[in-house]
Parts: C-alpha cells; sequence; structure tokens
C-alpha cells in the first residue's frame, strides 16, 4: 500500500513497507525514479537503511565487547546490507494531505542487542520534498548507529546520460571490488575520476562508490545537483549526512540508465571501523533531515 500526499502540482507516494520513498513528481514531471504499486523496490529504490546503511563487511559486528552475528543479506558477498527496517511495515503516525508520518521499532534481534524507535515524514510545500529521520534508544546501553537512504533523483524528463552531476564531496572510500566495503580510508577526490565537486557529464561513467567530505555550503546545508540542459533536481542534507553513496545502473526497469544519490550519515562498514557513527545513550534521540528539490 501506498501513501499519496500533494502540495500544489507536487505529489509522493510513500511506501508503509519499509517506509520508502515510491514517487515524486511536479507537474507530471518525475523528480526521482518510480515503480508499480506492490513491487519491490527496483535495485533499493526509495529505500530507508537503518540502522546502518549500505555494508557491514561479514555481516558481522562487535558491539560492548561482544561479536554480532548479523542476517547475510547480500549472501553472494557475505555482507549484511541496508540495515534492517526496508522490509518491515512501519505505523502510520499522522498522514495530512501534505505530509506523512510513519514509524517502526527495531526490536533485540541476533546481530542487534538494543531496541530502537525510528520514525520518518514525508513533507512536500513550496520548495519541494523534506524528508525527517528521527531515532530513539529504547534500550539501557549507549547504541552506534547510521542513517542512510536509497533515492534515484531525476532530472525530470531528461536522460540521465544528457545530465551532469556535481558532488559536495571532498574525499572517496576505496572499495575491495570483490566485497564492496572498504579497503583503507578515504582520500581526497582532487585529481582523481572521482573529483565531481564541479559538475561533469555522466555519460559513460560508471560509479557505485561512497563519497565523504561532504562540506556543508553557507547555508548550512549539504547539497549534490543532477543538472539537465534544462532544468534539474537538488539533492541537499543536513551537516550530519556526510557521506553519499552514488550509483550508476545500466537498466532500471523501465527506465534504462539511471542515478542513485544516497546520502548517509556513515560510510559503509562504520559499525566496524566506527567512522561517524552516532551513538545515543539510553532515552536519547536523534533527528536529520534531507530532501529534493525541483531546479
Amino acid at each position: 500500500m501506498s501513501l499519496e500526499i500533494t502540495h500544489g502540482a507536487a505529489r509522493a507516494l510513500i511506501t508503509q513497507t519499509g517506509a520508502g520513498l515510491r514517487a515524486y513528481a511536479v507537474d507530471g514531471a518525475p523528480y526521482v525514479e518510480t515503480f508499480g504499486e506492490g513491487e519491490t523496490p527496483p535495485l533499493g529504490a526509495g529505500m530507508v537503511l537503518i540502522p546502518w546503511p549500505n555494508r557491514t563487511a561479514g555481516a558481522r559486528w562487535t558491539f560492548d565487547g561482544a561479536v554480532q552475528e548479523l542476517e547475510p543479506t547480500e549472501p553472494a558477498r557475505g555482507n549484511a546490507i541496508h540495515g534492517l527496517v526496508r522490509r518491515l511495515q512501519w505505523t502510520v503516525l499522522e498522514h495530512t494531505t501534505s505530509s506523512v508520518s510513519l514509524t517502526v521499532d527495531i526490536v533485540p534481534q541476533p546481530g542487534w542487542p538494543v531496541p530502537v524507535r525510528t520514525t520518518v515524514t514525508y513533507a512536500l510545500d513550496d520548495s519541494g520534498l523534506t524528508v525527517t529521520h528521527g531515532v530513539q534508544n529504547l534500550g539501557e546501553q549507549p547504541v552506534p548507529f547510521g542513517v542512510g537512504t536509497h533515492p534515484y533523483p531525476r532530472a525530470g524528463k531528461a536522460s540521465t546520460d544528457s545530465c551532469s552531476l556535481r558532488l559536495a564531496a571532498t574525499t572517496v572510500l576505496p572499495l575491495d571490488p570483490t566485497s564492496m566495503t572498504p579497503s583503507g580510508p578515504a582520500i581526497p577526490v582532487a585529481g582523481t575520476e572521482f573529483d565531481f565537486t564541479s559538475a561533469r557529464p555522466l555519460s559513460e561513467v560508471q560509479l557505485d562508490t561512497p563519497f565523504g567530505g561532504c562540506e556543508p555550503g553557507e547555508d548550512g546545508l549539504v547539497r549534490h545537483v543532477l543538472a539537465a540542459p534544462s532544468g534539474g533536481v537538488e539533492l541537499w542534507a543536513d551537516p550530519d549526512f556526510k557521506w553519499v553513496q552514488v550509483f550508476t545502473p545500466g537498466e532500471f526497469p523501465g527506465r534504462g540508465r539511471a542515478i542513485a544519490i544516497e546520502p548517509m550519515t556513515c560510510p559503509p562498514d562504520a559499525l566496524n571501523s566506527g567512522v561517524d557513527l552516532i551513538v545515543l545513550q539510553p532515552g536519547e534521540s536523534w533527528a536529520g533531515r534531507w530532501g529534493i528539490t525541483p531546479r
């Protein structure tokens, strides 16, 4: 089941399973890749990734001195991927014409010992779509976590290969090509093929790459831009979203070439490296926002 929100000519659809972004359009022009009602989101489209984004290497990490064994949800590589909430049925807290809020609890389970409550609100206004995530520690121990999401922004009706990409990222994280988990620390993008600090054409660019050092602008927001010959779309985020994964699949169902621009608070395998994990004390809460603005 999808939940619809509207504001003027803007319309978005949110799935109740996984609380993901299924569609967002203005005046009929799509600003994310979409998929059919009841379909499994292709290539992770629109998914919420909590309590970790991306991959946990070997589907294991250590908490309070004890090794935690997660379900290997990427069995071909032996990793646990994209958190624990994307297949859960979320509860609707509030649904108005222009916004919807959902919640789900992550209960203690193999690989995850501390209960966590998470919420997400999708809201449309004159500036576009704003997504607000909340996480609360329901347990009796401090808990580390990360937040990510998996939108495929689209510059209206323009083809992906006609667009250019600009990222606020200043570093790139090397990956082992077999496991797709980090093989070393992040390095500066300057002077490398991964420098998108100035807009670059996407034609023939192939990425499945975590970028870091995402620097906010003068307004305090991190901004990534997918620009078309006429118009485009901007994905913005609060400063806690220091990382962004960019993925350019050659075949998104019904679309062909597409691009995922995935804001993340931490890099892949952060449960093991500890890099940019957020830690909540018992009873403590965190909130962070990102959004999509048509240009």
